[in-house]
């Protein structure tokens, strides 16, 4: 009998569990990448949305992201717009306020949805539930960009897009967390977890240069190609996902802090959400890049997320310690900002290295709290194994998590025109909140290291 090609040796390596848990874990990591790559064009085009210019003579405009005449009107530029500052109506001087308030109703809508999304979610299948938020996120974020097709200058007609965004696309994080804790046990769980979660870095990165490519030239195409997109995953969701392993008969898995852990998320999540609305455009500021080149170079932060996410993954499993390892990364991340602020304005070179460095200690802690910690505190043995109570809460943990993603956009496009290096100092101090409420579970794992959470020994994975 011939011997099997190498190739087939490794396919039939894997358990048919083995396999389907691999296909889980990229089926759900393509999912909720495909919601945050629907979340950045905003921060990509607003840049477009308001261009700075200044009148040089009379009928000249002189842009400083982009030189152009007045003459040269895009074709979709209100024609009485004089100064061609941007589009209508954020070409005003309260640009700011005004984009600062797209992403806070977006944010606060999240919020308040996510609270409500986990109590909906476990009464429904979760590829039901799921499907319908990315096909109703896809139709939202496209209708976003239709505006600028149309000639829509309605603020009003932007927020309410926005908000009802905001409130389908908590579907997600509620049902893919379960999903995936109802694949894995707890035995490398942070590992796990931690290179899955790398996916909201992904999507980040993969949505600033979809919305980058088409933002100086047709910006409506920065939210209509990622809307079909998450429409197109959605489908793919009602076809392929599988709740759980019994439903096809595969071995299952076994699969206190929940405040203090919510509340420091609230303040990490609201570092994060601020790079992730306003960076590009403190990039297009301090380096003076056009829009475009601001959105790529602001994957760096994205890209550095993905180390730190895994990084504070494989750390919290070997030491057996989440709330430490949070707690060690938020200390680093305060300092890092300071630095970040300072030497940001050198040169791009600089720039590059602290975006890396920023993106990995700012994104652990909160990659690790809603994932690893989220599953943790819903398959804890006091819940008995009722799967339902994992989404409750992960949508507690998140929901309080985006009240602080809503909060500090809201104060960056408030602070932004006081000076850059205030937007930094509210940051720092979220750092050091977020940190503070972490303090009595750091020291119960110093003292007691396997009960701080109630359940720490890992479970042998069968």
């Amino acid at each position: 009998m011939a011997r099997l090609p190498v190739g087939i040796r490794f396919i039939v390596s894997f358990s048919r569990d083995q396999w389907y848990r691999a296909f889980i874990f990229i089926l759900t990591f393509l999912l909720y990448a495909s919601f945050h790559l629907s979340r950045k064009p905003i921060s990509i085009v607003k840049g477009e949305l308001h261009r700075y210019c200044a009148a040089v003579n009379e009928g000249e405009v002189e842009f400083n992201s982009q030189n152009q005449k007045a003459g040269d009107v895009p074709p979709h530029q209100r024609p009485d717009n004089e100064t061609d500052c941007g589009w209508a109506p954020f070409d005003r001087d309260n640009y700011q306020q005004l984009l600062g308030a797209l992403d806070y109703s977006f944010l606060c809508a999240y919020a308040i949805g996510m609270y409500l999304s986990g109590i909906i979610g476990e009464r429904l299948p979760i590829r039901y539930y799921l499907t319908f938020g990315m096909l109703a996120s896809g139709a939202f974020t496209a209708l976003f960009g239709l505006g600028y097709f149309y000639n829509i200058h309605s603020f009003g007609f932007y927020v309410v897009t926005q908000i009802v965004n905001g409130l389908v696309q908590t579907t997600g994080w509620p049902s893919v967390v379960t999903c995936l804790s109802n694949w894995f046990g707890k035995g490398r769980r942070g590992l796990i977890m931690g290179v899955w979660n790398s996916h909201t870095s992904v999507g980040n990165i993969l949505g600033s240069l979809i919305a980058g490519y088409w933002v100086s030239t047709c910006w409506g195409l920065s939210f209509i190609v990622p809307g079909a997109i998450v429409a197109a995953m959605g489908i793919v969701c009602f076809l392929f996902l599988i709740e759980h392993p019994r439903d096809i008969a595969c071995s299952s898995t076994l699969t206190a802090g929940v405040i203090e852990f919510s509340l420091c998320l609230l303040f990490a999540k609201l570092v994060s959400y601020t790079f992730l609305f306003w960076l590009p455009l403190y990039i297009t500021n301090v380096d003076h890049l056009d829009a475009q080149k601001a959105g790529e170079l602001s994957t760096l932060f994205d890209v550095g997320g993905i180390f730190g996410g895994i990084l504070a993954g494989v750390i919290s499993d070997r030491l057996e310690k989440r709330a430490s390892t949070c707690g060690l990364m938020l200390l680093l991340a305060a300092p890092t900002l300071y630095i970040f602020s300072t030497i940001s304005k050198m040169g791009l070179e600089a720039t590059i290295a602290m975006l890396l460095l920023s993106g990995a200690l700012v994104s652990g802690p909160y990659a690790l709290i809603t994932t690893a910690v989220s599953a943790d505190l819903g398959t804890h043995k006091s819940l008995k194994g009722n799967s339902h109570a994992l989404a409750t809460v992960t949508a507690i943990i998140d929901g309080t998590g985006s009240v602080g993603a809503a909060l500090g956009p809201l104060l960056a496009g408030l602070l932004s025109p006081s000076g850059w290096n205030n937007v930094f100092y509210m940051l720092m101090f979220a750092d050091a909140c977020a940190l503070l409420f972490l303090i009595r579970l750091i020291h119960k794992e110093l003292s007691c290291p396997r009960s701080a959470m109630g359940n720490q020994v890992p479970f042998k994975e069968q």
